[in-house]
C-alpha cells in the first residue's frame, strides 16, 4: 500500500512543483517587463541641511536615472540683442554713372522728395542736377533734413514742416538732450515725417489760343493739324532711363543715346524750338496738339524744327542729347493737359 501510495502521490507532487515554477517564471518576466516600460519614481529629495548665511548650497543629486544618461546643460545669457541694421544717422552716398534720384532713394527705402530736401545745396530741388562724384546726404527715414537757424524752436520748425515736435525731439539720430533741448544754430536736424514745397523748374506752357492758332513770341502762327490723342513713343527706346514721374519731376526721362532720333508724339504745331539753358531743359521743343494737350522734349543735342511748323506723329523733330541740366544723354518728355501735368505713362502705349 505504501509503495502504491507513494507512486500515486508522485505525479501530483510533480505537477504542483511544475505549476509553481511556471508561476514564478511568469511573475519574474512580468516584473521585468513593467520595470523596463514604466519609469521608476524618483525618490523624494531630502530636506536640505541649513547652511551659514551667504554660503552656497548644492542641489540634491537626482536618483533613479540610468547610468548612461547625460544631463543637458543650458547656459543662460542675460543680454538684450538690438539689430545692427537699425540706423538713425545720415549716410553719405557718392553718385555713380546711371544713377537717378528715384533710383538712389529706392535703394535706401526713402522717397525721392526726402533725398532732394536733404541735398538742396547740391541739387536745388532738381532731379536732373545729379553729377558723377557728387556726395549726397541720405537720411535714414522720410522727412526733411534741416539746418537749424537762430530763432528756431521745436514748435516753429514742426509747424513749418507740418511735423511733430515730439518726433524731432525723440529721434535718436538728433542726439538732443531731453532735459535741456537747446539746439544750436547750424546744427543739422532730422524732421521725421516733415515735408515742404519744391522749387519747380518748369518752362511755361505755350499753347494755341481760342481761335485755334498758336502764339509764339507774340506772333500768331497759322492753324495747324490737330492731334488724334493717341500718342506714340518719341524715342525708339520704349523705357525710362533715368527719373520717373513724381511730384519733384513732372515728366519721364526716356532712354536715348546721344544723337538718337526724337519724333513728335502726336500731330500739332511747334510752339517752342530754341537752344540754350531754358531753365535747365537745354535745347527744347514744345508741341501744341490743338486738343488741349501739349508735349515737351528736353535736353536735345539738335533741333530739326522751327516755331509755327506743322508736324505729325512720328515726324523727326530733333536728336537726343545732354544739354541743359542733364545727367547723361536722355530725353526729358512731358505731357500737359489744360496747363496741368499728366504722367506720360498714362498716355503712351505699353512698351
Amino acid at each position: 500500500m505504501n509503495g502504491n501510495g507513494d507512486v500515486a502521490k508522485s505525479p501530483r507532487l510533480f505537477n504542483g512543483i511544475s505549476w509553481g515554477v511556471t508561476t514564478l517564471v511568469v511573475a519574474m518576466l512580468l516584473g521585468f517587463t513593467f520595470w523596463k516600460i514604466i519609469p521608476q519614481q524618483v525618490a523624494a529629495a531630502p530636506e536640505p541641511t541649513p547652511t551659514e548665511k551667504g554660503a552656497p548650497t548644492s542641489l540634491p543629486a537626482a536618483t533613479g536615472l540610468d547610468a548612461g544618461a547625460q544631463a543637458i546643460v543650458r547656459h543662460i545669457v542675460l543680454e538684450t540683442e538690438i539689430s545692427s541694421s537699425t540706423n538713425y544717422n545720415i549716410i553719405e552716398y557718392t553718385v555713380v554713372r546711371n544713377d537717378s534720384v528715384m533710383g538712389i532713394a529706392s535703394a535706401h527705402n526713402i522717397k525721392p522728395e526726402t533725398l532732394l530736401w536733404a541735398n538742396y545745396d547740391a541739387l536745388q530741388d532738381s532731379p536732373d542736377s545729379l553729377r558723377v562724384g557728387q556726395k549726397l546726404n541720405v537720411p535714414p527715414t522720410d522727412g526733411v533734413y534741416y539746418k537749424w537757424q537762430a530763432g528756431d524752436s521745436l514748435d516753429s520748425i514742426s509747424q513749418k514742416f507740418e511735423a511733430s515736435a515730439d518726433d524731432i525731439l525723440a529721434w535718436p539720430g538728433n542726439n538732443i538732450d531731453l532735459t535741456n533741448p537747446d539746439i544750436k544754430p547750424d546744427t543739422l536736424v532730422m524732421v521725421p515725417g516733415g515735408h515742404r514745397e519744391f522749387v519747380q523748374w518748369i518752362i511755361p506752357t505755350v499753347a494755341r489760343g481760342r481761335s485755334g492758332t498758336a502764339v509764339v513770341n507774340g506772333t500768331a502762327c497759322g492753324a495747324g493739324p490737330v492731334g488724334s490723342g493717341a500718342f506714340v513713343w518719341p524715342s525708339p527706346f520704349h523705357y525710362v532711363g533715368g527719373n520717373e514721374y513724381w511730384s519733384g519731376h513732372l515728366g519721364i526721362d526716356i532712354a536715348a543715346t546721344e544723337g538718337t532720333p526724337i519724333v513728335a508724339a502726336d500731330a500739332g504745331v511747334i510752339t517752342i524750338a530754341q537752344g540754350g539753358w531754358n531753365g535747365g531743359y537745354g535745347n527744347l521743343v514744345m508741341i501744341d496738339h490743338g486738343n488741349d494737350w501739349v508735349t515737351v522734349y528736353g535736353h536735345l543735342s539738335q533741333i530739326n524744327v522751327v516755331p509755327c511748323q506743322a508736324v505729325y506723329a512720328g515726324q523727326l523733330i530733333g536728336l537726343a542729347g545732354n544739354t541743359g541740366n542733364s545727367f547723361g544723354a536722355h530725353l526729358h518728355f512731358e505731357t500737359r493737359q489744360g496747363g496741368g501735368f499728366v504722367n506720360p505713362h498714362y498716355v503712351l502705349p505699353n512698351p
